[in-house]
């Protein structure tokens, strides 16, 4: 712990033991390999994309948020909607986006160019929508190919160079000059 996280207490422990044998069970369900839950667990716990490579196959969780909002009510909510490949392949690639991303195996964020519009398939793809009011993970397998724009294309982007050990280059952020307007 970093000291300002405070310690688990017993009830939560006991919850959180609980969630983790439900996910055991989910993944029996789903007929999945173990590892292959990895990604999607990730960006459940800790947000984000994540991939994984192993011996059994290529993985890849791709989050989405979507808010909708009642105006009369003036009370919303934002779904996170998370796709997790199995054995993830792009089939397209669209328009050119620059902008700056920060990557675990990098220090500093870095200027990088990505596609805009993605058509992405997998062997096997399960979509888990995540709902704030009433706290279910719904999980659906669905069929592909998928079509992600803006920062759902990015992170296909990103997480296929993990897949394929690639990464980016990219132009440092101190290149940057500030200026002040007037």
């Amino acid at each position: 712990m970093t000291g300002t996280e405070k310690p688990l207490d017993h009830a939560d422990l006991k919850k959180l033991l609980r969630f983790s044998l439900t996910e055991k069970k989910v993944i029996q369900e789903l007929g999945i390999p173990g590892e292959a839950f990895i990604p999607l667990l990730f960006s459940i716990r800790f947000g984000g994309d994540w991939s994984l490579a192993e011996k059994t196959g290529r993985f890849m969780a791709i989050k989405e948020k979507v808010t909708r909002f009642d105006e009369e009510e003036m009370v919303g909510r934002t779904l996170e909607i998370v796709y997790l490949f199995l054995n993830p392949s792009v089939l397209r690639e669209e328009g050119t986006v620059y902008r700056l991303e920060k990557c675990s195996s990098r220090n500093e964020r870095e200027l990088v160019k990505r596609p805009y519009r993605v058509l992405v398939d997998g062997d096997y793809i399960l979509r888990a929508v995540l709902d704030p009011l009433d706290l279910k993970i719904r999980l659906k397998r669905i069929e592909g190919p998928l079509e992600f724009t803006g920062s759902g294309a990015y992170g296909v982007a990103h997480e296929m160079e993990h897949l394929r050990c690639v990464e980016a280059e990219g132009t440092p952020f101190w290149e940057f000059e500030y200026e002040i307007e007037d």
